[in-house]
């Protein structure tokens, strides 16, 4: 591998309406906004919920206007202040939509990683970078991933003792061990795990690009999952492909991050892609609404997501609710029931839970290995991004068990948004020809 990443840093959106989103991420998602950089043609914000940080920036307005860096805009390895136009930390060349564009990694050596990839073929829209400020310093660099729009920012913040980053002023009582800190309402510790929706046949190209630049692993999502064609579901009208990728534990790149006591926590990465000649489905919306590759959705975790799921609804979140027939079929009754849950309260919330039956089977006389979660609806304008809450008692995997039902809804979700946005198409040109 070229690059020994130590732990996800943050993930950066570029939103078109920065208080919008912002105002959402705290009113609705419950995350406290902890540092903000405020220039006259950039706005970024950086908002916290125990480990997991996004860092919201406002995008470009026009479509002829650019905050994209050139490298004669950088001397020595130093941010050149008569630029404020661009954003920190990040490469935000203009986008049609709004999007998560980074993935920022600490890494141990930023200058060495440059070298390295750069060596490797690796397309930086950032060199080596310093800032500085009366807490310490900070190296940075941005590179272009082989996935869509997504960068990652690679950082060293070993010489800096400050609250976030040089260049933010600290809101509020932003402080290091906030996320130790759990809010027992919605106790979301970090980001479990991250899905690009990708299109056909071009996993192999990511996974082996991640693996041979990062030290990424193989992840297998069941257990007889084919090597080569990971985790396919192609049966009842659903055509979809789902690969995974880990950091290689026992590698110097493993991945480390507050997991609520829990060892062995991680980010995977999770790869989507739709099967051909199976019709259109959400992976290919995402696709055409997102105007290529990127970003479908970030899982994050809670430790209580029953509370969580409620405390956001109640703020106003919508959540995507499988088949009412999910929770009264007899067997998935049954394994709720086993689960120590109620049918009626997941219910409620439109909450999946799902059986690890081959370690459950492995672990006689244990109790049960299960994960539970819950999908939002898309947060922006398109059906592109949404967030996923996660609880995971004992299983490793993505609900395998509860895809089809989760398919099913997000279908039906979108052919009814299809439909009415056909109806109101419709509707104005007849008023037009009247």
């Amino acid at each position: 591998m070229a690059a020994y990443i130590q732990r996800l840093h943050h993930i950066s959106l570029h939103v078109s309406n920065a208080d919008k989103f912002a105002s959402e991420l705290v009113s609705k998602f419950k995350f406290n906004l902890v540092a903000a950089r405020l220039q006259d043609k950039s706005r970024q914000f950086a908002f916290k919920k125990g480990a997991a940080v996004f860092v919201v920036n406002e995008r470009s307005r026009s479509p002829t206007e650019s905050f994209s860096p050139h490298i004669e805009d950088f001397q020595a390895g130093k941010l050149n202040q008569e630029s404020p136009v661009r954003c920190l930390y990040d490469a935000s060349s203009h986008y049609p939509v709004d999007t998560v564009t980074n993935v920022c990694f600490e890494v141990e050596n930023v200058e060495r990683s440059f070298k390295t990839l750069r060596q490797l073929g690796c397309n930086f829209l950032v060199p080596p970078t310093t800032l500085r400020d009366d807490r310490g310093a900070v190296t940075y660099s941005v590179l272009k991933s082989i996935v869509g729009n997504v960068c990652h920012t690679l950082i060293d913040k070993s010489g800096y003792e400050g609250s976030f980053l040089p260049g933010f002023k600290a809101v509020g009582e932003a402080n290091k061990d906030e996320e130790q800190e759990e809010d027992p309402a919605c106790p979301v510790t970090h980001f479990d795990h991250i899905t690009y929706a990708c299109p056909q046949k071009f996993t192999h190209s990511v996974m082996e690009w991640y693996e041979r630049l990062f030290g990424f692993k193989r992840f297998f999502i069941t257990s007889n999952e084919d090597v080569e064609e990971g985790f396919v579901l192609n049966q009842e009208g659903i055509g979809l492909r789902l690969t995974a990728m880990e950091y290689w534990k026992c590698s110097e790149a493993g991945l480390i991050l507050p997991s609520a006591g829990q060892s062995g926590t991680d980010c995977k990465f999770v790869i989507a892609e739709s099967l051909p000649e199976q019709g259109r489905n959400q992976v290919d919306t995402f696709l055409q609404q997102h105007r290529g590759a990127g970003i479908q959705h970030i899982g994050l975790y809670s430790t209580d997501i029953v509370s969580t799921a409620h405390t956001l609804s109640q703020a106003g979140v919508s959540f995507f609710s499988p088949p009412p027939a999910y929770y009264t079929e007899v067997g998935k009754q049954q394994e709720i029931v086993a689960a120590g849950h109620s049918p009626e309260l997941l219910s409620r919330h439109g909450i999946l839970l799902d059986t690890d039956l081959q370690e459950t089977q492995s672990s006689a006389g244990q109790e049960p290995r299960y994960l539970l979660q819950v999908f939002t609806k898309p947060l922006f304008a398109e059906d592109t991004f949404f967030l996923e809450l996660i609880e995971r008692r004992g299983a490793s995997g993505f609900g395998e068990g509860n895809i089809r039902a989760l398919w099913r809804s997000v279908q039906s979700y979108m052919e009814k948004e299809e439909h009415e946005a056909q109806n109101t198409a419709t509707k104005t040109l007849q008023s037009v020809h009247s």
